[in-house]
């Protein structure tokens, strides 16, 4: 069965804060780099947006967009935030769908004319309700991130989405939490979890820093929902790959200001006012996670595929070669070596053999073994700012609750037999 890399939740230049250069080449370009077969549009509801989409795609032979120069396959994509805050991932059948659901929101969106990720007047089970209708498939954004999740506004998806719930498809994990986190919540063992990178610039160190792995018959959009759905037992996610949660900028409870990290009972006894700067504390993602688990441990449910840890190539090779900045000059030309000799970011990262990467650039493998052997340790993040990778004999403060992290890294070949 042939599989897929696959990148679904990302945005267009008409977001607020993403790079001037999210344009369907940039987008594309990256992919390929990157090693990504399919991406979500990102914004498929802005009337901008969907122009450029279709001046830079034909529609492939099995329904999905294909970017005209690299080959890249797109779907349709939105996210969209309720009148509580919530963000929703939506994928959509095709274009015509997307210019459907636009037109029926914009009666309940302010800005849907302007902003790529459009605010609704409308609850979760009324948005929920719209979308089941036009056949999307859907599901809650970044799900415990303490700003604009479904976690953060709710103790249980049912209580979100209403009599809407069994139409949920999926759970967008998000930057700062894994299988093991969210497989400590009995409700969300039904659900497929997606990885997905949520990139703002089309850069690789940003794009596809986490991404889900398919099984798919065909590169179609029923394929990608029977998969999603489970539907059928062809189409499958086989895979979900992304960062360790503790280098997501909210893992840790901490004042969004001055970064302070707090004990979730210090936090609450402190009314969640930083003592330091009187900055707000957020609560991280960690402790959130233990507040809604009902399993002492993460108990996975027999669909649930592996979730393999990486970071970007760009990041391993800043640690290898000394500089703080993985966009730096001697890291570009670094990582360009790696990706033209092997191929893709991904393959370098996973696929390709140690020694085979020590002849190109042995401070660069001497990293990824790191990784796949599991002796990096974390310094976790919190209140907005990422956490860091420590190697073997760096100095730096002792992450806490090393336990569970310290494992081998394995390679895709792991959970695929090499196929």
């Amino acid at each position: 069965m042939p599989v897929y890399d696959a990148d679904l939740h990302l945005h267009s230049l008409y977001s607020g804060g993403t790079s001037p250069r999210m344009t369907v080449p940039e987008m594309a370009k990256g992919a390929k780099l990157k090693g990504l077969d399919i991406l979500g549009t990102g914004d498929a509801l802005h009337p901008k947006w969907i122009k450029h989409v279709r001046r830079s795609t034909v529609e492939d032979e099995y329904g999905l967009l294909k970017e005209k120069r690299t080959g890249v396959l797109f779907v349709p994509t939105v996210e969209v935030e309720d009148e509580n805050r919530v963000h929703h991932l939506v994928i959509l059948p095709d274009l015509e769908t997307a210019e459907d659901l636009r037109e029926e929101l914009a009666r309940f969106s302010p800005d849907i004319d302007e902003e790529g990720r459009p605010h609704v007047r409308m609850s979760a089970e009324e948005l929920a309700e719209v979308l089941s209708e036009r056949e999307c498939l859907f599901g809650p954004a970044h799900a415990f991130v303490p700003w604009t999740s479904v976690f953060k506004e709710y103790d249980s998806l049912r209580d979100c989405y209403g009599r809407y719930v069994r139409n949920v498809d999926f759970v967008e994990l998000g930057l700062s939490a894994d299988s093991d986190y969210a497989d400590m919540i009995s409700e969300l063992h039904d659900y497929t979890f997606l990885t997905c990178s949520d990139a703002h610039s089309p850069y690789p160190h940003r794009l596809g820093r986490e991404f889900v792995r398919f099984e798919l018959e065909e590169p179609s959009y029923d394929a990608l929902a029977a998969a999603i759905r489970r539907e059928g037992g062809r189409n499958r996610v086989v895979l979900n790959v992304g960062l360790f949660p503790e280098l997501g900028k909210y893992n840790r409870t901490a004042c969004a200001r001055c970064k302070t990290r707090f004990d979730i009972d210090e936090a609450r006894a402190l009314r969640w006012r930083c003592p330091e700067c009187g900055g707000r504390i957020k609560k991280g993602v960690y402790d959130r996670v233990r507040e809604l688990a009902d399993l002492e441990e993460p108990e996975h449910p027999e669909h649930r595929p592996p979730y393999l840890h990486v970071i970007p190539l760009a990041e391993m090779i800043a640690k290898a070669v000394g500089v703080s900045s993985p966009t730096a000059k001697t890291v570009q030309v670094v990582w360009r070596r790696l990706v033209d000799e092997f191929g893709s970011e991904i393959n370098v990262l996973i696929e390709v053999p140690v020694e085979r990467i020590a002849k190109v650039d042995e401070r660069v493998a001497g990293v990824v073994e790191a990784f796949r052997e599991g002796t990096v340790r974390v310094v976790p993040g919190g209140g907005g700012e990422y956490g860091r990778i420590l190697l073997e004999g760096e100095e730096g403060p002792e992450p806490p609750e090393r336990g569970r992290r310290e494992r081998r890294q394995l390679t895709l070949d792991d959970f695929t037999g090499g196929r």
